[in-house]
């Protein structure tokens, strides 16, 4: 090796061994830092508290002031010395000591040179560590540096008093990728949700403008909370157009990561018009419909987001429909639920019954228009009549217990307040809430839970359009930018065939999608003869083909005996299921036809 590889070599691991101390005292000057900031108020209030006690016993007789001495005394010792204090410290000690307890001058001068060195390579590695921290990547804008400054303790103790913050103090501001991040520390008079309150007064003493978002939360402990100034979104300058090799709901705009919600929860999708709920839920609606062992249904009044998926979902658009759907997925339900075999907690998605997913778009609607929908009915003596039918106590049957069969109900409102756009006995089944810009703190804490505010999850502050919260019981309350996907994308998509109680998307080799018809996965338990006999007239005796569904009005049997006696005769080959559902009874040749 050359005298010049040997000198690369040497400087290579100097360099390396630099950075890595430069980052052991980064981290070091970081946490004393932080403890400084906490804790130099606890020296202010102990001097206080000891000039109180000179004040009432100046001649140090009672135990009042040796109490407020002693507690001054440990509150400095809890203080760190700042880093470049702690090394000038640590060398002095070394040199004093090395001159008082060696006698020998050559040895006292090995010491300081020693130590000379520590010094020097403690000095070179702390001034790379705030060469990195000042440039690594961070810098801030003008108005970040405006804000740094105002937040810094002593701009704000200044001030906070005649902005009627007297008793808050502020720790050392810190610049994120999510905006500016500073400690609040609160005296007895305050709390994270008063100091909320004052979000006025926190907006003029530092001068914000009135757009910038603001939140204030708890902080990590009691007597402090926690200050962010939105200035800016780790979610800044990544597309967030929709692709299939993007399939994520959005990028958190504080830690930049994917976010993602996987199938199978009862979601809650709630915002005010103009929010971005459709453009918000339509990633999930494509994962909804994607692949074999997945089936989206949709109930649409408005007849604008079904329109767009009707080729790849089966679509409810009138109140009738709605009924009629809603009936045939509690029945789907009550089946799988009664061949659910033993031991087994929720039933295994297939190609002939795939996992559903219902999505009720615009929920106040649905609520209106489905609770009272008349339908005309033949009853067993020829005569016709009219009932009213609802497809809410189907709804809140598949909330409650869809999710073992595997048929999970999303509720999208522009309403999100409990009795007008969310049932009451569908708000408690929500697993995740999926909340964007709503108009009050009230219908925050709906959707979100009534802790929100405290901790965090402030709706009603969103920018509007495309930005959510989603609470799962695992997320911080950080927004996400939702990503945008196109009508035209959607329309785009690949047909897939709709679900349904008579036909099953399933796959053939070439990957095309045909109509099956659906076979039980295993026996169902057998009718009686009287059931059979009563469903197998009132079809024979009907003028038309009957829906499943209207048997039950026709005979006066519960719905669970009319499926078995359906099941018995579609068997039997005596009745046959047309592709819309419909049932007749088979004649002759038409059986074998059958």
């Amino acid at each position: 090796m050359s005298h010049g590889q040997v000198w690369r070599a040497h400087r290579q691991y100097a360099a390396t061994a630099a950075r890595w101390s430069a980052d052991h005292w980064r981290k070091e000057a970081d946490r004393r830092r932080t403890l400084r900031a906490e804790r130099k108020p606890l020296v202010r209030d102990a001097r206080r508290a000891l000039a109180t006690a000179r004040a009432i016993d100046p001649e140090g007789v009672t135990s009042l002031r040796h109490r407020a001495e002693r507690e001054l005394r440990t509150a400095k010792r809890r203080v760190p010395d700042p880093l470049w204090l702690f090394a000038s410290k640590t060398a002095a000690t070394l040199g004093v000591a090395g001159y008082v307890w060696l006698p020998h001058v050559s040895a006292r001068a090995w010491v300081w040179s020693a130590v000379a060195v520590v010094t020097a390579v403690t000095a070179l590695s702390v001034w790379i560590a705030v060469r990195e921290r000042d440039t690594s990547g961070l810098k801030p804008t003008a108005e970040e540096s405006a804000l740094l400054k105002r937040l810094q303790p002593q701009h704000w103790k200044e001030h906070a008093e005649q902005r009627g913050l007297a008793g808050t103090l502020t720790g050392r501001p810190k610049l994120t990728e999510a905006g500016i991040v500073c400690a609040v520390r609160l005296d007895g008079t305050w709390t994270a949700t008063k100091l909320r309150t004052a979000e006025d007064h926190i907006r003029a003493l530092l001068g914000a403008r009135t757009s910038l978002r603001m939140q204030i939360k708890a902080g990590k402990q009691g007597g402090w909370a926690e200050l962010t100034l939105r200035t800016r979104s780790a979610a800044d300058g990544d597309d967030l157009t929709w692709t299939p090799e993007r399939r994520s709901l959005g990028i958190d705009t504080v830690t930049g990561e994917q976010v993602t919600v996987p199938l199978g929860e009862r979601l809650l999708i709630a915002g005010r018009s103009g929010a971005g709920k459709s453009v918000a839920s339509r990633p999930l609606l494509y994962d909804a419909s994607e692949g074999a062992t997945n089936a989206l249904v949709i109930i649409d009044l408005k007849r604008v987001e079904g329109r767009l998926w009707d080729h790849r979902a089966r679509v409810a658009s009138t109140p009738r429909e709605v009924v009629d759907v809603v009936d045939e997925l509690e029945t789907e339900m009550l089946e799988r639920l009664s061949i659910l075999p033993k031991g087994q907690d929720t039933w295994t998605p297939t190609a002939d019954r795939p996992r559903i997913t219902v999505v009720v778009d615009e929920g106040a609607e649905v609520m209106t228009a489905a609770d009272k929908v008349p339908c005309e009915t033949e009853s067993g003596d020829g005569k016709t009549r009219t009932v009213n039918r609802s497809a809410l106590p189907g709804l809140e049957s598949i909330a409650r217990m869809g999710r073992a069969a595997c048929i999970d109900l999303w509720w999208m409102t522009q309403k999100p307040t409990i009795g007008d756009g969310i049932p009451k006995q569908i708000a408690p089944q929500i697993g995740v809430s999926i909340c964007l810009a709503v108009r009050t703190p009230a219908e925050a804490r709906v959707v979100l839970g009534e802790d929100a505010q405290a901790k965090g999850w402030n709706a009603d502050e969103l920018p509007v359009p495309g930005v959510a919260l989603i609470r799962d019981g695992k997320r911080k309350p950080d927004p996400v930018k939702v990503r945008y996907m196109d009508k035209a994308v959607v329309i785009a998509l690949p047909d897939r065939t709709p679900w349904s109680r008579s036909v099953a998307p399933t796959v053939e080799a070439a990957g095309a999608p045909t109509l099956t018809l659906v076979k039980a996965t295993a026996p169902a338990e057998p009718a009686t003869d009287s059931a059979v006999a009563r469903v197998l007239k009132a079809i024979e005796t009907a003028t038309e083909p009957v829906a499943q569904k209207d048997l039950a009005t026709i005979t006066g049997l519960s719905k669970g005996a009319v499926s078995k006696a359906v099941k018995t005769l579609t068997t039997g080959g005596t009745i046959v299921r047309s592709l819309n559902g419909r049932l007749t009874a088979t004649r002759g040749d038409d059986s074998a036809a059958a």
